[in-house]
């Protein structure tokens, strides 16, 4: 993953294609980006007035893009901005494996760029007048959930028995590659996640250890991995509701013990503490921990 490029004012991005303002895609509107889909528990008691009011679920946010390719005088040109809109959803990395996603980025004025992780579910053009150059395009796209994540994610390692200011090396590939100096001066124990909703970390291990178990302190909440690490090893957790994997670095998974709740280990906004612990005689094994700023709105 690439640092994303910088959005101007109603410039839009859907996979590596650049969309609205200051390009051949125009958008009219953008429908969605309000209260998401439902999921009631509601129940109509029998007889009697009211409503019972249940649980309520956000479904995925489905945005909807009024938009037009406009390339007057250059109608050949029509059938290559439409190829381009295709190319990212039409992958393997995107459609060949439950959960993959691809992201939509969106810029408004004022406001800073916020991500969107879903599918393309419809790209419909109308092609009737494509030789003068402008064709409409229906576009709706499917978010896996209803936030709004930051462009840049926060992360920082720790080793054993305390947090510490860390850095990321770019560009990151899945399995991400996170780096950071464990002797580095920070606060013991404590990152600052922004945001407004809370987010999924993505989490890694790096040998040699065994059994790493780490714990979000104000939750109570615990991952622990039935694994042994060599030096030069290491096992990521991927707590994110589009991936839920743990993988090793040599491509075969790792069990957590029944205890360990993968689904429910998140961050919140604001300070939040994490511990962790290892069988390591060496003391030189570390811990790395990335996070996308989740927003319940732009």
């Amino acid at each position: 993953m690439t640092t994303p490029v910088e959005l101007a004012d109603d410039q839009h991005q859907l996979g590596s294609l650049l969309i609205g303002a200051g390009t051949p895609i125009t958008v009219a509107t953008i429908e969605g980006l309000g209260q998401p889909p439902l999921s009631t528990g509601d129940v109509e008691p029998a007889g009697e007035d009211g409503l019972w009011l249940g649980i309520d679920y956000y479904s995925g946010r489905t945005l909807r893009i009024d938009a037009a390719i406009k390339v007057p005088g250059d109608p050949m040109a029509v059938w290559d901005r439409l190829a381009e809109l295709q190319g990212d959803a039409d992958t393997p990395a995107v459609r060949g494996s439950g959960g993959t996603t691809m992201n939509l980025r969106l810029k408004f004025p004022g406001r800073p760029a916020r991500t969107v992780r879903g599918r393309l579910r419809q790209l419909e053009p109308d092609v009737s007048k494509y030789r003068h150059g402008w064709v409409p395009l229906d576009i709706e796209f499917q978010a896996a959930d209803y936030l709004y994540y930051a462009d840049e994610p926060g992360t920082t390692s720790m080793p054993l028995g305390g947090l510490t200011a860390g850095g990321m090396t770019f560009p990151l590939m899945f399995p991400f590659e996170i780096a950071g100096d464990p002797a580095a001066v920070g606060r013991p124990g404590f990152l600052e996640v922004e945001g407004t909703a809370d987010t999924w970390p993505v989490i890694q291990i790096n040998g040699p250890c065994a059994n790493p178990r780490i714990t979000h302190v104000a939750s109570g909440r615990v991952l622990e991995v039935q694994v042994t690490l060599a030096a030069g090893e290491w096992v990521q957790i991927d707590t994110r509701p589009s991936w839920r994997t743990v993988l090793r670095n040599n491509g075969g998974g790792a069990p957590l013990t029944p205890t360990s709740r993968i689904d429910q280990f998140v961050l919140t906004p604001g300070l939040n503490e994490i511990q962790w612990t290892a069988t390591d005689p060496t003391l030189t094994s570390t811990l790395a921990v990335t996070w996308w700023p989740a927003y319940k709105a732009l």
